[in-house]
C-alpha cells in the first residue's frame, strides 16, 4: 500500500469517540451513552475503528486464536478456528499495511501500554475502519520485488 492510499483510508479520529472491545466505536448514539443497536457485533459494524495503537492488542489475540487450534482435539476443529479468526486476521494485516505505509508502523509496536502515553499522538490518533482494513489485498509480491 502506498502513503495515498493509507491516507485515503485514514478516518479523522479527533471526533469523539468510545473505547470498544479492542478498538473504538464512533457511532454517536453509543458514544452519548446510548445502547449498541448492533448488539456490540463491532466486527460487523462501519463504526468500528483501529488504530494503531490497537495492533499490539490484535496481534495478542491473533497467537491465542493460533495457540487454541493448535490444541484443538481434531483438524476440522481446528479449520473452524481459522476459519472463523480469518475476517479479523485479514483486518490485522490490513492496519499492519496502512501503518507501514504512514510510516508509523514501528510506534505501534513499540507501544507500552503500561506507561503513560500522549494520546494526541499520530499512533494513537490515526484510525481506519475495520471493514476497510479487512477489504484490503495483500501487494502484489512481483510489484513491490518483496516475497
Amino acid at each position: 500500500m502506498d502513503r495515498e492510499t493509507a491516507l485515503a483510508l485514514a478516518l479523522d479520529f479527533s471526533r469523539r469517540s468510545t473505547p470498544a472491545d479492542g478498538g473504538f466505536c464512533t457511532y454517536q448514539p453509543v458514544v452519548d451513552g446510548g445502547s449498541c443497536p448492533w448488539k456490540l457485533d463491532c466486527e460487523n459494524c462501519d463504526n468500528f475503528v483501529l488504530s494503531g495503537a490497537d495492533l499490539l492488542y490484535w496481534r495478542r489475540k491473533a497467537e491465542q486464536w493460533r495457540s487454541i487450534a493448535e490444541n484443538a482435539p481434531d483438524d476440522a476443529t481446528a479449520d473452524y478456528l481459522h476459519t472463523v479468526f480469518e475476517p479479523t486476521a485479514k483486518a490485522i494485516r490490513g492496519l499492519e499495511h496502512a501503518l507501514a505505509a504512514l510510516g508509523i508502523l514501528d510506534e505501534a509496536l513499540t507501544l507500552d501500554l503500561r506507561r503513560p502515553q500522549d494520546y494526541f499522538h499520530r499512533t494513537w490518533s490515526t484510525a481506519f475502519r475495520a471493514r476497510d482494513l479487512a477489504a484490503l489485498q495483500a501487494p502484489d509480491p512481483d510489484a513491490t520485488g518483496q516475497p
